[in-house]
């Protein structure tokens, strides 16, 4: 059983379309339990070059994006405006900090062992926001 609605019939055809950063943080992230496969690499390719910074890892079933902040609080405070955009999707992605100014974004569907719309989504809404950056 398909439960997974951001990939049920013509939904499917038109999450895999490449959209812009602009058209990705008008939409929300919806609820996904699994039950469907993860988006085809090709996609997924396709996708990433309108966010720019995203790379694949863990082979291609997740996103990442690393900056380099001006100091630790800068870091705790960009990852508390994730935290509030990820909470208001119900998406979550896995924080990193690391050498104190050093963070990372790491993103995936872990319903589904791979990569969603839901995924680009908070790619492009985590990319919308403030972070200070090392001078």
């Amino acid at each position: 059983m398909d439960i997974c609605p951001i990939r049920r019939g013509p939904a499917i055809e038109n999450a895999m379309k490449t959209q812009t950063p602009a058209q990705l943080v008008q939409k929300k992230c919806l609820p996904c339990e699994g039950g469907v496969d993860p988006y085809p690499l090709d996609a997924a390719r396709q996708q990433l070059e309108q966010l720019a910074g995203w790379v694949l890892t863990h082979e291609n079933q997740r996103i990442r994006k690393d900056w380099t902040v001006k100091n630790f609080m800068a870091g705790l405070d960009f990852f508390n405006r994730c935290a509030q955009v990820a909470e208001a999707d119900g998406h979550h992605p896995d924080l990193h900090i690391e050498g104190y100014r050093n963070v990372s974004v790491e993103l995936w569907t872990h319903a589904i062992g791979g990569l969603s719309e839901n995924d680009f989504i908070l790619a492009a809404k985590i990319d919308a926001l403030p972070i200070e950056l090392q001078g």
